[in-house]
């Protein structure tokens, strides 16, 4: 083919195919993935169809609702499904093919179906429900007690929310005059950060869970749309496994989230939800004042039986207490008469010992002397003979010493032939202390000599 067709041309010839090839209108089933809508009216979406993973993007398509359709179709879908046509869900639309030779292919939707938008909430719902029940956990927090003062409160809400004012203010004035403790754990309540907040703020109570009776949900009033966000699987099962009773309240009249039906207590509103548990506060201090007064009626009756018991047995036990008393007297009297004879006896023989002891006492000193005095005069006389013999011994040694220092004696040496040298005084004992020219002099036993050195030998 050599014919060259410009590129409008070539738009066009596909436009006109498209519209010979598919000429009706379709009912397309299909995932709002993006809406805008315009200054002039006009609703610009962008649709989809998801893998059954709700991962990966199977197709892709634009869409558009002109303004003065979009009136009718946006009022028709919030009436009967109580929300507004939104991202996220899954819509059944009537629409027909559109090619153009600048903005490509779109779909021209002329009609939404609200009622198979509100099957697959239903649906999305009860699948939820199933799964949670398959797993064996839907009533776990049901199941939990609930506390009779629920007087410590965590509470999950946005701070700004006119539901958590509302919920404060009806907590905190209540006629009874309670007193509360909560804590605020803030959350996004609507929108794509609603799981996130909600499960975080459950994750922070969890890590203070002494702190707190119980947990509150609150949200105020809003459109179906905005209450969606609550039929959510992971958010319900952190609430089964929550240890502490979790209260919800969303407010809405319509049909319950599951996220209520999980809860512990699902109320329809957060001023609702403070009712109960000062309800429940109220209750309990009524069961105690009747546990209180039912246990004073009894402690009376109690006590009136057993004042007249007491009385009975007044009357009764004071004859009895009169023979009982004569007869302990009697016995008293023969018990002291035979007290005193065994105590004037017992002094008697108590007298005797001291006599007998002082007797034996003497007795037993006289003895004891004599042996010892026997005994230091035996020691005595071995002292003497003792003495004696080692001063006899002594004068022995002395006499012995005596004629050997007189045998010593430099006197009786000299006599004996050995004579004694000395120069200037002093003893000579060795020939180096004598020089040559010294004067020695020489003791005899009869007298003196001098002489001088003239050599030394040896």
């Amino acid at each position: 083919m050599n014919q060259k067709l410009s590129l409008t041309d070539l738009q066009l010839i596909i436009r006109d195919s498209l519209y010979i090839a598919l000429p009706e209108m379709y009912w397309v089933v299909a995932e709002i993935s993006e809406l805008k809508e315009n200054s002039a009216g006009h609703c610009y979406l962008e649709l989809i169809e998801k893998h059954p993973d709700e991962n990966n993007v199977r197709a892709r398509i634009k869409a558009i609702i002109w303004s003065n359709r979009y009136r009718f179709i946006r009022s028709l879908f919030e009436n009967i499904t109580g929300e507004s046509i939104r991202e996220g869900q899954k819509v059944l639309v009537k629409a027909k093919i559109e090619y153009h030779e600048i903005y490509g292919l779109s779909l021209v939707i002329t009609d939404i179906d609200p009622a198979f938008t509100v099957g697959e909430q239903a649906m999305k719902r009860q699948l939820i429900i199933n799964k949670l029940e398959q797993e064996g956990v839907f009533t776990m927090n049901k199941d939990l007690d609930f506390p009779y003062f629920p007087q410590k409160i965590a509470i999950i809400s946005s701070k700004n929310a006119a539901g958590y004012s509302d919920f404060i203010n009806h907590l905190t004035g209540n006629s009874y005059g309670y007193t509360f403790y909560t804590a605020l754990f803030e959350s996004a309540m609507q929108g794509q950060d609603t799981e996130r907040g909600i499960i975080e703020a459950l994750n922070k109570i969890a890590d203070h869970l002494h702190l707190f009776d119980c947990v509150v949900i609150i949200r105020g009033g809003g459109s179906q749309t905005d209450l969606s966000w609550f039929d959510n699987y992971s958010i319900a099962f952190h609430i089964t496994q929550f240890p502490l009773p979790v209260i919800t309240g969303i407010g809405h009249d319509k049909d319950m989230s599951v996220t209520d039906l999980v809860a512990n207590k699902a109320l329809k509103t957060p001023t609702a939800a403070a009712e109960f548990i000062v309800d429940c506060i109220a209750e309990a201090e009524s069961r105690l004042q009747e546990t209180w007064l039912s246990i004073k009626e009894t402690s009376v009756k109690i006590i009136e039986i057993n004042r007249t018991r007491l009385e009975a047995s007044r009357i009764k036990l004071k004859p009895l207490s009169l023979i009982l008393i004569a007869g302990m007297k009697e016995s008293i009297s023969g018990r002291l008469i035979r007290l005193v004879d065994i105590g004037k006896e017992f002094t008697y023989r108590a007298g005797l010992i001291p006599a007998n002891q002082a007797a034996r006492l003497r007795s037993a000193s006289k003895s004891y002397s004599q042996i010892k005095y026997s005994s230091l005069e035996r020691y005595l006389q071995h002292l003497n003979n003792k003495t004696q013999s080692n001063i006899e011994s002594n004068n022995m040694k002395l006499i012995h010493l005596w004629n050997t220092l007189g045998i010593l004696n430099p006197v009786n040496v000299l006599k004996r032939g050995y004579t004694i040298t000395s120069v200037n005084g002093t003893i000579l004992k060795v020939k180096e202390s004598v020089k040559v020219n010294d004067i020695l002099g020489t003791q005899f036993s009869d007298g003196n000599v001098s002489s001088r050195v003239i050599s030394k030998k040896g």
